[in-house]
């Protein structure tokens, strides 16, 4: 045989061979699934026997919303197994589709809920899904609210705290996960320690109102707040962290809502110790505290109290609305001309100075509400 022959013998055969392999390719091609790639319900074969439902917005719908491809094919499988009332393992699955699609979707929580009491299945397994889920999405009404529901059917909140201290030192002030850790704590008595993590919370932000909410909390559920031993060790402890942040609101608003209801001016020393505070460390809050005592002295006060008390009483008041109006609070100016005037006409006729707080003897509604100064 010749070189040539030889030659063109190799080369049918290497053409064969590449034939050979492209139909191999396309073959496997036919037989493989790329695993990474989103298949549509619509093309699975297990889901033929069920009849998509759309979604409805009517005939004249005003805003439609454009809806991928992927999330109506996903939600219309969804309303299908609904309609159905179908309970399997294919429905819960296909729930873990939508709330990836859309995690605020109530009625894929609830069926969901409804699915892993039918199947029965492992609830320890659901909650490291919720858990993952919270850590994405830690704002979330519903997958909490899904949560709780798994956490109240397992009656086991042991991990509870741990994961909800975890969620907070991502955001301290997260609404949601307050609102689960007062609800863990209450349900099963965790009282114990409760105040040590929000002492430590409040030595990290003192400015954190949702820790000071907490604080309050756990005491009113607890001791609450009418032992004198306590209400002392509370107003020490307001004290102390105002002078870390004089304007700080929280603190103020914390010492004036855990006092009793006979009065703010009825708390042994509490005016003296807010008056040496004032020459340290004097803010709006301060003063609009100072307020308060002198309006409580003067509506609740001993009613045998000579005149002079209640005109020095009444002065001071007057003098602490002025400051407020004239120079630390200039922002509500009018507000605190009102409250003077109000508190000069049912109890007196002068000014700090003997001379009328403002121009207009009568009081009258401020032009607008007092604003928030944070």
């Amino acid at each position: 045989m010749s070189a040539i022959e030889d030659i063109s013998n190799e080369s049918v055969d290497v053409k064969e061979d590449i034939e050979f392999d492209v139909e191999a390719e396309d073959h496997l091609e036919d037989e493989f699934v790329d695993p990474t790639r989103y298949m549509f319900y619509r093309d699975r074969k297990e889901w033929a026997d069920l009849e998509p439902v759309p979604q409805d917005d009517g005939p004249n719908p005003v805003v439609k919303i454009a809806y991928s491809e992927k999330f109506s094919d996903v939600y219309d499988y969804f309303r299908a197994l609904l309609k159905n009332d179908e309970r399997s393992e294919r429905a819960l699955a296909l729930t873990a589709d939508a709330i990836e699609l859309n995690a605020a979707n109530y009625t894929v929580w609830h069926y969901r809920r409804v699915l892993l009491q039918a199947l029965a299945k492992d609830l320890r397994e659901e909650m490291r899904y919720i858990t993952a889920i919270i850590e994405e999405q830690p704002k979330n009404y519903q997958v909490w609210h899904h949560r709780r529901m798994v956490v109240e059917w397992m009656n086991d909140p042991s991990e509870e705290l741990e994961f909800i201290a975890d969620i907070l030192s991502q955001d301290a002030k997260n609404y949601h996960a307050w609102q689960h850790r007062q609800w863990v704590i209450q349900e099963y008595k965790l009282w114990d320690n409760e105040l040590v993590f929000v002492e430590n919370l409040l030595e990290e932000d003192v400015r954190n109102n949702s820790s000071w909410n907490q604080r309050h909390f756990v005491i009113s559920h607890t001791t609450g707040f009418s032992d004198p031993a306590v209400q002392e060790r509370e107003i020490q402890y307001c004290l102390t962290q105002i002078k870390k942040a004089p304007h700080n609101e929280s603190a103020w608003n914390y010492l004036k809502g855990m006092l009793p209801d006979r009065g703010l001016s009825s708390q042994p020393g509490l005016l003296e110790k807010v008056l040496e505070l004032k020459e340290t460390h004097c803010s709006p809050y301060l003063l609009a505290f100072l307020f308060d005592c002198y309006e409580d002295a003067l509506e609740n006060g001993n009613q045998n109290a000579i005149e002079e008390e209640q005109k020095e009483t009444l002065r001071r008041a007057l003098e602490i609305c002025e400051l407020l109006a004239q120079e630390k609070d200039t922002v509500r100016k009018e507000y605190w001309l009102f409250l003077g005037r109000s508190l000069k006409s049912k109890y007196g006729t002068s000014g700090p100075s003997g001379e009328p707080l403002a121009d207009n003897p009568e009081p009258s509604a401020p032009t607008s509400g007092p604003q928030d100064m944070n």
